[in-house]
């Protein structure tokens, strides 16, 4: 297992990782927001089939690490980003799925999936219909540093610095996906 995303198609990226035990310590790291908000965002999913989602991105908030100043490429948007969608799929603890909503893009779709292995639990999350080929971009330089921070999270660990992180990763997923 690779700590890079795979990219399946044009359009979908996956990433593996495995966290720490027991399953629905990690199922509430996912979908409970007080939680989820120390390594991705605030907001609710869910519960169930169809219902909302309200995500609420404040990406300088993960860490107390020092960290370099927004990139440029990000730096116009603003610091607190919201994003709305529908659950797609509930199976608690096994998965959830739920549409995200851009402002300027056709919606794509998340699936984290959960399996316990021994006093482990693999989770697997998909990220489907990604439009272009910077939205890939960018979508894999920040899943992987969120992924890191809920492993840092869940080992006790203090978060690296979000923009830092984000920065490497994006470049060197610039340089996997142009290879």
């Amino acid at each position: 297992m690779s700590a890079y995303g795979e990219l399946l198609d044009e359009n979908t990226v996956r990433f593996e990782r495995v966290l720490p035990g027991p399953i629905e310590r990690v199922w509430a790291y996912i979908v409970e927001s007080d939680k989820r908000r120390q390594w991705l965002c605030a907001g609710d999913i869910g519960p169930g089939d169809g219902e909302k989602v309200d995500m609420h991105f404040h990406n300088e908030t993960l860490s107390e690490a020092e960290d370099i100043e927004t990139p440029a490429k990000y730096r116009d948007l603003p610091s607190e980003m919201r994003f709305i969608g529908r659950v797609t799929r509930w199976d608690p603890p096994h998965a959830v799925a739920h549409t995200w909503e851009f402002d300027d893009e056709e919606s794509s779709e998340v699936c984290y999936e959960l399996e316990t292995v021994g006093d482990r639990v693999r989770l697997v999350l998909t990220h489907r219909r990604l439009e272009t080929d910077d939205t890939v971009l960018g979508v894999c330089g920040g899943w992987h540093t969120h992924l890191d921070i809920l492993v840092d999270v869940l080992e006790g660990r203090e978060p690296k610095a979000f923009w830092k992180t984000h920065t490497a990763f994006e470049a060197e997923y610039e340089k996997r996906l142009s290879a």
